[in-house]
Formats: structure tokens, C-alpha cells, sequence
């Protein structure tokens, strides 16, 4: 639909100049019909899909409402997870960035308390946090709801389906009875009809249709593999399109722990993400994850929610998620703001029952693919080199090397020659050995049938890169040592080991995983040198690998580690 400019919505200059600069150009339809009701006082329910603009329908509303004069809580948005309330205040402090004097803090679990409380003491005017931890602050006496104007439910489905109903009870119920309350979810379900007949009054309803619940940007297919050949299929599949950024949603966490530690092992720049991980781990992952050092994301449903990265290029369903809905959250963390994307499931022997009710839940007919060959991805890896190779000769950003060459040519090597032999080198360090699968023989697997046919069976209804950067743990394999700094927390080792001596990241990854017994997905940044390697180890285990790599090996050599003292001239 055709939107209206953010000028005739009703907003103040101040945030009309903070959108101006950000760069927005018109409001996405759920902004449009929302913020004009909000502007005039109206409770208000908005129904939108994930990836509409939800976030500034009731940012913008909840800071015009805002009086930065009084350090008291005036705003309250209730998330349904850490993740997405530090997105949300992000979002809140870019929208107001034209506003002297805002001050928004987030409150979640996980986090140290006290900081929080000195967060809330200091005179937050808007407070953006998850319901559990904020129950905790009112409890305590550190959150006073006595002057909020505007109470914000965001993804309140989210909310109710993780359990946080009574919390959302209790808070609401907390609230001066004359405030304004906003609704936004993706779905009308009981519940959330339930909390908007208790605590709403006489709200507006904003509803965005969809035809379908998938936006026609995602390419959607499927794999039909068994669960032990899933890790060599996924492999196939990245490395012949290699994504800049990638999420692989399992059902369980030890359905995650077991695929990281596969990928990883192999040669991926890929972390986790699920309900054991620490809130610290989960933060360092997530920075990682979006400055690109980690390019594939594994993680469960729950731990990924809220999670809003729109360079995503590739969603898999590693394992088939029980509920459509589900299905329709993890695919849309591809494909937004207009952009591309791609969602791959991987299926086997009755699970093609529950695609077929995916498919009339979606109402889009998801492709069957067959699986690449060992030979289509050794094809493609070569063209992708190729391609590197050509692109690099084109700009002229490269190091002549011209003594090696000619020494190489005095002692009667061809140009051809020298320059096959570099190309089969940088295949081998870039390669890795896959394993075989029944991919020539049809898996036993009921007919497919059209998805508007009659309903499956009843035992299976559910329970009753623009930048194509180079792997990890195959960072930065150039000669030259442009490297990052170390995040904080972490420490810079040298290794006496590099390319010419054939090492390979996945090769340190292992040996600090396995033979030091570093946690898994502690490690940072691993830099690749012609004479020595670079590793980020967070600082508590620094004397742990420097005592258990004394008399250790690495491809058969005896090596040295010690803290990085900068620039060497071993290359």
C-alpha cells in the first residue's frame, strides 16, 4: 500500500530529524496506520508480521509522548527476551537521538543487577525489558510505575507462549489505570485477546494482511536426508553459495552442541545459541555473529527470538519444527527489508507430512532439491576461486613477488605451471574431506501429494555474500598482518605454526578444544600467516593453553605459544 510521508503523520520536528537522518524515506503500513491513534491517546492493537517495522509503529509515539524534563519511568515496552529488548532500546536511542536529555535503559535477566539499579535510580524516563526481571525491579522497589503514561506489549504472543503470563499480570495490573496501552503481535490468539479484554480499553485495531505468511523474497526448499548425513549435507550446501551470515534452527540443545561442534571441526566460523549459555557468552556470540567473525548461527527457536540482523542470507530448519508458526518465525529472519533470501529444511520419511501442513499453513509449495554431488561442489569451489582470482588480478591489489616468481622461472618452471600449482595449493588449504551419503538412492518416503489435499495422518499433528569473507576459523588469510583488535576480555596468542607449514585453522580449533580442553565456542578471532598463526583466547585461559601446549604437536611439529608481541617479520 502507498504511504503517506513520516511530515503528515503528526510527529514532532525532533524525531522527524532523527528520521531524516537515518535515512527512512516513508512508513512501512503498520507504521502509517499505527502511529497516528497512538499520537491521539488511542489503546492500540497492531497485527503485523515479523520484519514489518513494529518496533518504530510504537517507538516513535511512545518519545513524542515522552517529557525528558522529568527523570521518572513514563514508558514501559515489555519484551519477551534479552535479545530483543536491548534491540528495541537500541532502536528507541537512534529514534531519539535528536532528543537532549532521553534517557532509556534495558532490564533483563542475566545481567547484573546493579547496574540496572543504578539505571533506574539515575532517572530513566523509558524502560525496555523482559518481564520476569522488571516483576523483580517493581518488586524490589527499584522500578516505580507510578508515572508511566504509555505501557507497550511488544510480540505479546511471544510472551504469553513462554510462560510470562502472570508476570504480565501482575505488572500491567502495577500501572496507573489512566495510561495508554499498546498490543503488538503477529497473531490474535486467546491469550492475547484474553490481556487485551483486561487491560486494554476499546483499543483500535491495526491489522496488516498477508496472502501468505511467507514473504515472497525467502526461496523455500527441501532436502530429503537421514539425521547422520544432515552435517554432510549442510556442508555442501554453504560451500557451494557461501553465505555472509547464516542461522541453523534446531529443535534441541543438544541438537545444536552436536552440529557446532561438527561445523566447527570442519572449518566453519559457527557459534550457538540456546538456553544454557551464559548471558555474558550469549552477548560476546551476537557481536560476533554481526561484525561477520561468526558467519553461521546455530541455535533453538527460543534463544534466536527476537533476534532482527537483516544481512541474513540463509535459514536452515536443521530439524523440522513441530509448529507452522514456527516455521514462518525462523524463515523470516531471511528476506527482509526486500532483500533475498533463502530458507532450506532438511526432511526424512514421515516428516514430509508435516512440510505438506507447513505448506497449506504458508500457502506457498515449498521445492524439493536433490542433493549437490561431491563433484558439483568441487566444480563450484573452484569457479568461486576463480572468481576471487580473477577480481584480485582486475584491481591490481595484489603483491608482485616478483624475485620468487623469477627464481622459479630460472630453474625452469612454466608460468603455467607455477600458477596451477598456486591455485591446487589454495584449494587444499581451503578444502576439507566430506563424507559419503545415499545420495544416488531414493530414500523410502510416503507419496507426495498436493498440499490441499486432506489433512496427514493423526499420529503426526505435532505433539500430542555481497563480502564473502573467508571462514574461521579461516580468518584472515592475506599476508599482510591488517588484523582487528582484541574484543575485550581476550587475549592475542602467537603460534610458531602457519600456512607454509600446512596448518589449518579447523587444525587449532581442535587441538585447543580437544587436547587443552578449552570450552567449546570460547575461542575469538584465528589469523592464518605464511609463518605463524594468531589466536584470540579469552584471558582466564591463557596460563591453562600455555601450560598444556608445552610438549603438544601440530601436524607433526613441535610449536611455540606466547602472548602476541605485535608485528614479526616471519610473515
Amino acid at each position: 500500500m502507498d504511504t503517506p510521508p513520516f511530515s503528515e503523520l503528526g510527529l514532532p520536528d525532533t524525531l522527524l530529524a532523527a528520521i531524516e537522518t537515518l535515512g527512512y524515506e516513508r512508513p512501512s503500513p503498520i507504521q502509517a496506520m499505527s502511529i497516528p491513534p497512538a499520537l491521539l491517546g488511542k489503546d492500540l492493537v497492531g497485527l503485523s508480521a515479523t520484519g514489518s517495522g513494529k518496533t518504530a509503529a510504537f517507538t516513535l509515539p511512545a518519545l513524542a509522548k515522552l517529557d525528558v524534563k522529568i527523570g521518572h519511568p513514563q514508558v514501559l515496552i515489555l519484551c519477551p527476551t534479552r535479545e530483543l529488548a536491548v534491540q528495541v532500546c537500541e532502536e528507541v536511542h537512534r529514534l531519539g537521538a535528536k532528543m537532549p536529555g532521553l534517557h532509556a535503559t534495558p532490564v533483563y535477566g542475566g545481567a547484573p543487577i546493579d547496574r540496572q539499579l543504578r539505571a533506574l535510580r539515575s532517572g530513566a524516563q523509558l524502560v525496555v525489558g523482559t518481564p520476569g526481571r522488571l516483576l523483580d525491579h517493581l518488586r524490589r522497589g527499584s522500578f516505580d510505575p507510578s508515572h508511566i503514561k504509555m505501557a507497550i506489549l511488544d510480540e505479546a504472543d511471544r510472551m504469553l507462549d513462554m510462560g510470562f503470563k502472570d508476570e504480565m499480570d501482575e505488572l500491567l495490573a502495577a500501572l496507573p489505570a489512566e495510561r495508554q496501552t499498546l498490543f503488538f503481535s503477529a497473531t490474535m490468539s486467546q491469550g492475547v485477546s484474553r490481556l487485551i479484554q483486561k487491560f486494554g480499553k476499546n483499543p483500535e485495531i491495526v491489522e496488516i494482511q498477508q496472502k501468505a505468511r511467507t514473504v515472497s523474497t525467502v526461496d523455500q526448499s527441501y532436502f530429503e536426508v537421514r539425521q547422520r548425513s544432515k552435517v554432510e549435507v549442510l556442508s555442501r550446501i554453504l560451500d557451494m553459495n557461501p553465505p555472509r551470515l547464516g542461522i541453523i534452527f534446531c529443535n534441541t540443545k543438544r541438537s545444536v552442541d552436536e552440529c557446532t561442534e561438527d561445523l566447527v571441526n570442519r572449518g566453519y566460523a559457527a557459534d550457538r545459541l540456546h538456553g544454557d549459555i551464559t548471558q555474558q557468552m550469549r552477548e560476546r556470540v551476537l557481536k560476533r555473529f554481526r561484525e561477520g567473525s561468526v558467519e553461521i548461527l546455530v541455535a533453538t527457536d527460543v534463544a534466536a527470538r527476537g533476534l532482527d540482523i537483516e544481512e541474513i542470507d540463509i535459514v536452515f530448519n536443521y530439524d523440522l519444527p513441530t509448529d507452522p508458526e514456527d516455521y514462518v518465525h525462523r524463515i523470516g529472519r531471511t528476506g527482509r527489508a526486500g532483500r533475498s533470501g533463502r530458507a532450506v529444511s532438511f526432511v526424512y520419511g514421515r516428516e514430509i507430512y508435516r512440510m505438506q501442513t507447513i505448506e497449506r499453513y504458508t500457502r506457498h509449495v515449498v521445492r524439493r532439491e536433490r542433493i549437490p554431488s561431491v563433484e558439483q561442489v568441487e566444480g563450484r569451489r573452484a569457479d568461486l576461486i576463480f572468481d576471487d582470482l580473477k577480481e584480485r588480478l582486475e584491481s591490481g591489489k595484489f603483491d608482485a613477488y616478483q624475485d620468487n616468481i623469477d627464481r622459479l622461472l630460472e630453474q625452469g618452471h612454466t608460468p603455467t605451471d607455477i600458477a596451477g600449482a598456486l591455485v591446487t595449493m589454495i584449494r587444499e588449504a581451503s578444502g576439507r574431506e566430506g563424507s559419503v551419503i545415499d545420495e544416488d538412492r531414493e530414500p523410502e518416503r510416503p507419496a507426495r501429494r498436493d498440499p490441499r489435499d486432506a489433512r496427514p495422518p493423526r499420529d503426526d499433528r505435532g505433539p500430542q555474500r555481497d563480502d564473502r569473507g573467508p571462514r574461521p576459523e579461516r580468518f584472515d588469510n592475506g599476508p599482510r598482518r591488517e588484523i582487528q583488535p582484541t574484543e575485550a576480555g581476550m587475549t592475542r596468542l602467537f603460534l610458531s605454526l602457519g600456512k607454509t607449514h600446512g596448518v589449518m585453522a579447523k587444525e587449532i580449533v581442535g587441538m585447543l578444544y580437544r587436547e587443552v580442553g578449552l570450552p567449546d565456542g570460547c575461542l575469538g578471532r584465528i589469523s592464518l600467516f605464511p609463518n605463524h598463526s594468531l589466536v584470540d583466547v579469552p584471558e582466564q585461559f591463557i596460563g591453562q593453553v600455555m601450560d598444556r601446549t608445552r610438549s603438544a604437536r601440530l601436524r607433526g611439529r613441535p610449536f611455540r605459544m606466547d602472548v602476541d608481541r605485535g608485528p614479526r617479520d616471519n610473515g
